[in-house]
């Protein structure tokens, strides 16, 4: 990964340079295995991204993707944080 461009956080700066295999290596990084499961989350995750709507956890609880207790229990100590940024995305503004 030593050509992606990254944030002091650890966020992808251009979401350009993002793939699966970019993904799998930050999900390491936070100790993540992904599943099926960890993918259809991104997806929606890049997919609110694009069509530049806020992403928050009370918004992923509304969106019927998934439940509140299965994306703490996917992406452990902060799911917003971890899954935007094996997403590949900007940290949301919702995330202190």
């Amino acid at each position: 990964m030593e050509n992606i461009k990254r944030n002091d956080e650890g966020y992808l700066t251009d979401f350009s340079q993002w793939t699966k295999d970019v993904a799998l290596e930050i999900a390491k990084e936070e100790e993540i295995e992904m599943t099926d499961r960890h993918w259809e989350v991104l997806t929606y995750l890049q997919d609110k991204y694009q069509k530049e709507e806020a992403l928050s956890i009370r918004g992923i609880k509304k969106s019927g993707v998934i439940s509140i207790k299965e994306f703490y229990n996917l992406f452990p100590g902060g799911p917003l944080k971890k899954s935007t940024k094996i997403a590949g995305i900007p940290k949301p503004k919702s995330c202190i």
